[in-house]
């Protein structure tokens, strides 16, 4: 007999892991969630370690390995977007910076039709409620103090933070004390979900402390194949798992996969652009043309230079000296293997005509890419930089009814005029900030792009051949009002238009991506989402101030030395 749950969450990432919380907290209601990969298991050192970030991408017991179509304005590469396939999702594999993104990202949300419960105003009150940021003051009003997920900050101790800070402040740009909080725009130590030398993924907050609820199952290696309808209404869903083909039955089907695996899932199901799905034999249950479209992400480049103090941690990447940092994270979790490294950047405007910060910078002190090549020199560091708010859009579309077949993925990175001109102002100012004084001691050359790229076209060639993903793919299944034909997701219920009972709950429900990394705008949207399905009073706006450029406003908190 098949078994029967009130919800069906599909996906145990982050957004997953948020939900089997919130919906299970009455111990009422009964929920399910299916996650394809396996367990985050805490002895799995790839996971836990969190300088082991690079090593997780590209292999299949972690990640998707999902890559787009050759990109029609990068010279035809295929850009490779690793996703975790893994209980807690891409926050177990990421790069483990917060950025809630700026309040200006959530007043364009709430402007929309529609969408006017979901400004900066009625979102804060959900990132509060998810943080415990161990750096802010108490009495901090903009941040949260008792949620579930900690949060450490920075220390950004190495003397390379400091000289490129000092030098973005010389260059005419501002310190903030946290981009996170009253003002953004600036730069400063970060904040990273980080606990103890440990990363502190999305499941280890939220489904580790209530594994043992007995309303709430947790399915590892169950692989959904398809949501199964009578009608418009969802009755249940089809998963393989052990070699076995399953079906439970489910009061309400809940989307959790993210902006890649979500409208393939949908459209696989008979939910999507109907001549699309009929082209490929499948039935359409409902029309709806906005699933896969409106793909969004952000596109990055690291700028690389030599160092010639030896300060950096470039001799940390000497396989030599593993073992020892390794055994310095086993027994004490200290030493270059206990952080992200990515412990300080900033976000600045890269023109007049922008309101708020469209280029955000990670700061590296060490020389090396995201698969581990290391740049060729003794002592390196990096500043990460590109356009966060492009306008460029593309697509997502399944190609055939195999599940397993990876769907048909094309950004369009560096289609727009806008975006091509704002790469050449990243390139240009970050070579502004790093040529002033403060830096002059530690810089030594640039290794990557290198003195020959100086034209804006050398520089967007440059760019075409070697930016890659932030990894915050997001927006195919957009919230919008039922009138908008491109629009998915009801903004008040998180259900899918046309539908009785399905939801969608991750970063696919975005309408536009924020300006910075996306796991815990993810977070928040889950958050919210759970009361929303929970039939519960939203936790009430908060009206706060916060900086706007050009707005006559006190700016409280702001470090200009």
């Amino acid at each position: 007999m098949s078994e029967t749950f009130d919800y069906v969450v599909i996906g145990g990432g982050s957004a997953g892991s948020v939900l089997g919380n919130r919906l299970s907290e009455d111990g009422k209601r009964s929920v399910l969630i299916l996650e394809a990969g396996r367990s985050d298991y805490p002895w799995d050192l790839l996971i836990q370690m969190p300088a082991a970030l690079p090593f997780p991408a590209g292999k299949s017991l972690y990640d998707w390995k999902y890559e787009s179509d050759p990109e029609p304005y990068m010279n035809g590469r295929r850009i490779k977007h690793a996703r975790g396939k893994v209980l807690g999702g891409s926050s177990s594999i990421n790069g483990m910076i917060y950025q809630r993104g700026n309040p200006l990202d959530y007043e364009r949300w709430g402007a929309d039709e529609g969408m006017e419960t979901w400004n900066f105003a009625h979102v804060l009150p959900y990132f509060k409620r998810l943080e415990n940021a161990l750096a802010a003051d108490p009495d901090d009003e903009y941040r949260g103090h008792d949620g579930p997920i900690k949060l450490e900050r920075g220390p950004a101790k190495n003397p390379l933070f400091q000289a490129f800070f000092d030098s973005a402040v010389e260059a005419g740009y501002n310190r903030t004390p946290d981009v996170n909080g009253y003002r953004q725009e600036g730069f400063g130590p970060f904040d990273k979900h980080i606990y103890k030398g440990r990363r502190f993924s999305a499941s280890r907050a939220y489904l580790d402390p209530v594994k043992s609820r007995q309303n709430l199952t947790i399915r590892t290696r169950a692989f959904v194949e398809s949501i199964d309808f009578d009608g418009t209404r969802a009755n249940g869903v089809t998963y393989r798992r052990n070699g076995k083909t399953h079906q439970v039955k489910a009061g309400e089907v809940v989307l959790a996969g993210g902006a890649i695996n979500t409208p393939q899932l949908l459209q696989l199901s008979g939910v999507g652009d109907a001549e699309h799905l009929q082209s490929l034999g499948i039935k359409p249950v409902v029309n709806l043309p906005g699933v896969g479209e409106n793909l969004q992400d952000h596109l990055e480049a690291y700028i690389q230079y030599s160092c010639p103090k030896p300060v950096s941690e470039q001799p940390s990447l000497n396989k030599l000296r593993m073992p020892w940092i390794g055994l310095q994270w086993l027994l004490g979790r200290k030493g270059p293997a206990a952080t992200n490294h990515f412990e300080g950047g900033g976000f600045i405007r890269s023109n007049e005509d922008v309101d708020y910060p469209n280029l955000m910078y990670h700061f590296l002190p060490v020389a090396v890419r995201y698969d581990g090549q290391k740049a060729d020199t003794k002592h390196g560091f990096q500043v990460h930089v590109g356009p966060m708010y492009s306008d460029a859009r593309g697509s997502l579309k399944i190609r055939s009814k195999d599940p397993r077949e990876h769907p048909s993925m094309i950004y369009n990175y560096l289609s727009t005029e806008q975006d091509r001109r704002e790469w050449i102002e990243a390139v240009k100012i970050t070579r502004e900030i790093m040529s002033q004084p403060a830096m002059a001691p530690y810089n030594s050359g640039e290794i990557s792009p290198g003195s020959s790229f100086q034209t804006d076209e050398e520089i967007l060639e440059w760019v075409k051949n070697d930016a890659e993903t932030a990894l915050h793919p997001s927006c195919t299944a957009k919230m919008g009002p039922e009138s908008d034909p491109m629009s998915v997701v009801d903004p008040k219920t998180m259900k899918v238009h046309g539908l009785d009972n399905v939801r969608v709950v991750d970063a696919s429900a975005m309408p536009y991506v924020t300006n910075g990394n996306i796991h815990a705008p993810v977070l928040m949207l889950a958050e919210k989402a759970a009361d929303l399905i929970l039939g519960k009073d939203p936790l009430k706006p908060e009206n706060v101030d916060y900086y706007r450029h050009g707005v006559d406003q006190a700016e409280a908190g702001i470090v200009t030395s």
